[in-house]
């Protein structure tokens, strides 16, 4: 599950509303990355900081673009029968208090889009893998 977290350049291939990635640097430990997403006619580019602990944390920290912070903080751990637990967290704020209020309206499902395409990719990647249990993901806004 770390690696399919820490893969961001390949975001575009399953997350909703990723639309592009460049990846700008990245080493073993720190990647800095833009996400091109997009909504119908709204496309905005993020730019974050990605510092990479592995295997057991990725902390995300937002550079440049619509917000005016946005963190997240994902924490894996190995389950005894060989899976692994998830821990998402998530905080941000944007920049337009008429965007937040728009995107507040559709947060939660959207979160849960998110969250749902990464448990169907690592089902896809991990799931008829020798070895590999299934993983649960909590989130918290």
């Amino acid at each position: 599950m770390y690696e399919l977290v820490a893969d961001v350049s390949r975001y575009w291939e399953f997350l909703p509303w990723v639309s592009g990635v460049r990846v700008k640097s990245n080493s073993e430990t720190e990647m800095v990355a833009d996400l091109l997403v997009g909504f119908k006619a709204i496309k905005e580019k993020f730019t974050s900081r990605v510092k990479k602990d592995r295997p057991r944390t990725i902390r995300v920290d937002y550079l440049d673009g619509p917000m005016k912070y946005l963190h997240n903080e994902w924490e894996f751990r190995d389950r005894p029968d060989g899976g692994c637990d998830v821990a998402f967290m998530v905080d941000f704020q944007f920049k337009s208090r008429l965007f937040e209020a728009l995107a507040g309206q559709v947060f939660d499902r959207a979160l849960t889009k998110m969250t749902d395409a990464f448990e169907s990719r690592a089902d896809a990647l991990y799931s008829s893998a020798p070895g590999n249990s299934s993983s649960s993901a909590t989130s918290a806004a």
